[in-house]
Formats: structure tokens, C-alpha cells, sequence
């Protein structure tokens, strides 16, 4: 007797990266854009991504007739150093000293995952270490001429051109990507052990 196909999640993102990271770890998958603005809660880097992906994945997991049995996976990730967070450089300028603060320093990739279905919602944080190598103003110039800093928190792109600032990094690497698959992984085998091929 066959088993019967995994129910494809429900990514409540517009992140081609996440995406992608889903589709590499081979877990079914459709997307719909979450109605969920995100300002600034007042919380702490840690505190704020765990409410985003909870506000994400609940914003989907509400509407009527979207969401149904399936699971509603939310994520937010921030790139953070001393406390600050550096979300998404608003131009060239901004995305520049965003680049040379985190030079020759080690920053916290942050995450939070929030996982939605109708009986249950369970929400984890995972945290990434990157260390950046020191970049001087060439370096800087050149990454910036890539635009890979648009739309990017932190203003660089581990999986692209960006992967020449970083000089080592202690954690999941698709965290830094866009998300962390490990813990999703161990949520999936937790929660759906066997239906995702995980646990």
C-alpha cells in the first residue's frame, strides 16, 4: 500500500530564497503572500523575528478557504550586531555603512519559525554566527556595484557575490540564506514524523 503524498505547506513568504531552500530540502510547497505588516515591536532582534513569523503564518493560516488542514510555515530573519538589527538598507549609501560596521566582526544571523495549523502552532528561533572578513573601500565599492544588497537584511547575500565577505560561520548556513532548515527539519520530523521523510 502506497503512502499517501505529504500535504504541501503553506509558505507564507514572497522570499525567492525560501523557496529555494524548500525545494533543496524536497518538502512540498505552495506559496501565498502573507497580509502582515512588519514594523518595529519594541522587543529585543529575537523577541521581533519570533512575532513576525507568528504574525506572518497567522495572517495566512486565517484567511478562510486558503489555508484548510495544511501546516502555514512563517519565517522573519534579521542580521544583527551589539543588539541592533540591520534590516534591509534603504539605498546604496545605507547598505554601504552596513557592510563596513559588520567588516572584520562577527554578527548574529536570527530567525524565527512559526509553524500553523488548525489544532496546534508551535514557534523556535535559530541563531547563525558569521564572521566577516575586514573590508576596506575597494571591497566595499565592489559589493555595492553588484545591487546584491537590495532587498537583503544586513545588505549582503551569503548564497551569492556575498559569500567573498564572509571568513567563517558557525551554525546553519540556510539560516543565513533565508531559512533555517535545520529547525524546520526537526519540527517537520517532531511534529509530522515520516510524512515530510523526516523522523
Amino acid at each position: 500500500m502506497s503512502t499517501p503524498p505529504a500535504p504541501p505547506l503553506l509558505l507564507a513568504s514572497r522570499s525567492p530564497q525560501r523557496r529555494a531552500i524548500l525545494e533543496q530540502l524536497a518538502v512540498p510547497f505552495d506559496v501565498v503572500v502573507p497580509q502582515y505588516e512588519e514594523g518595529r515591536l519594541g522587543h529585543g532582534p529575537l523577541e521581533t523575528v519570533r512575532e513576525h513569523a507568528r504574525g506572518k503564518a497567522r495572517s495566512v493560516a486565517g484567511v478562510a478557504g486558503v489555508a484548510g488542514e495544511r501546516p502555514v510555515l512563517g519565517v522573519d530573519t534579521e542580521v544583527v550586531l551589539d543588539g541592533r538589527a540591520f534590516g534591509k538598507a534603504e539605498n546604496a549609501t545605507e547598505a554601504e555603512a552596513m557592510l563596513d560596521a559588520l567588516g572584520g566582526r562577527t554578527h548574529e544571523v536570527v530567525s524565527g519559525l512559526c509553524l500553523v495549523t488548525p489544532a496546534w502552532e508551535v514557534v523556535e528561533h535559530d541563531v547563525t554566527l558569521v564572521s566577516f572578513r575586514a573590508l576596506d573601500a575597494r571591497d566595499l565599492a565592489a559589493y555595492i556595484s553588484t545591487g546584491e544588497w537590495q532587498g537583503r537584511a544586513g545588505a549582503y547575500a551569503i548564497q551569492s557575490r556575498g559569500a567573498a565577505l564572509v571568513e567563517r560561520i558557525e551554525g546553519d548556513y540556510l539560516n543565513v540564506v533565508g531559512l533555517p532548515g535545520a529547525l524546520l527539519v526537526r519540527v517537520l520530523a517532531e511534529r509530522f514524523p515520516g510524512v515530510y521523510g523526516f523522523g
